[in-house]
């Protein structure tokens, strides 16, 4: 079994034990570390290269931000976790690179789910941080989704529904080099960048 290696980088001491003692009670997920601060976050995925970086925005030293920029290019997949007050920090950190973002009062086994989904290479937003992009107006503003074909419709709403090119593989009884074409073709059409800004067009049309 794949063993999941997760850094959790939290300013709050009685935060990071909470986390790491209910992320080891899971058979797959091990926490290898924990940062009190951005920059000594950064010296740990440097060094311990996990698999999924746990990030808190409002930390010393080195904010979270900040600590995404620095961990561009890295192989560690970010999820930033924080505060429901933080709604207008979506949008630059998922600019800055994060494959997450949730919200500190998430239900547990949502989280661990999260760390999952992202570590197996999906785009994960709380439905508020959805809401909050689309309400900043980010997101795609492309073409309408009446250009989509019938099944590119499919893929779009799996994507949605934050389904990796294999799962929509196995869903639609596809190869999925055939659904890398159509999710190409998605973005294409939406005119948006990501799988993300897809996600947020299906949401914001009603797609989903």
């Amino acid at each position: 079994m794949r063993v999941i290696r997760v850094l959790i980088a939290d300013d709050h001491p009685v935060v990071r034990q909470g986390l790491r003692t209910f992320l080891d009670l899971q058979e797959d997920i091990s926490v290898v570390g924990e940062a009190g601060d951005g920059a000594e976050a950064v010296e740990l995925v440097e060094r311990l290269r996990p698999d999924v970086l746990l990030l808190d925005l409002k930390m010393p030293v080195l904010d979270g931000l900040a600590t995404l920029g620095r961990l561009a290019g890295t192989a560690t997949r970010v999820v930033v976790l924080t505060s429901v007050s933080d709604r207008a920090d979506v949008a630059p950190a998922i600019r800055a690179g994060a494959a997450g973002f949730l919200y500190k009062d998430v239900d547990p086994s949502a989280l661990v789910q999260g760390v999952r989904a992202v570590h197996e290479g999906q785009v994960l937003l709380a439905p508020e941080a959805a809401e909050a992009m689309l309400a900043d107006g980010h997101g795609g503003d492309g073409l309408t989704a009446t250009s989509l074909t019938d099944r590119e419709r499919e893929v779009l709403a799996l994507i949605a529904a934050g389904c990796s090119n294999r799962e929509i593989a196995r869903n639609l009884t596809v190869a999925e080099k055939t659904v890398k074409t159509h999710v190409s073709n998605v973005l294409m059409k939406l005119g948006v960048q990501d799988r993300t800004q897809a996600a947020l067009y299906a949401v914001r049309h009603g797609l989903v």
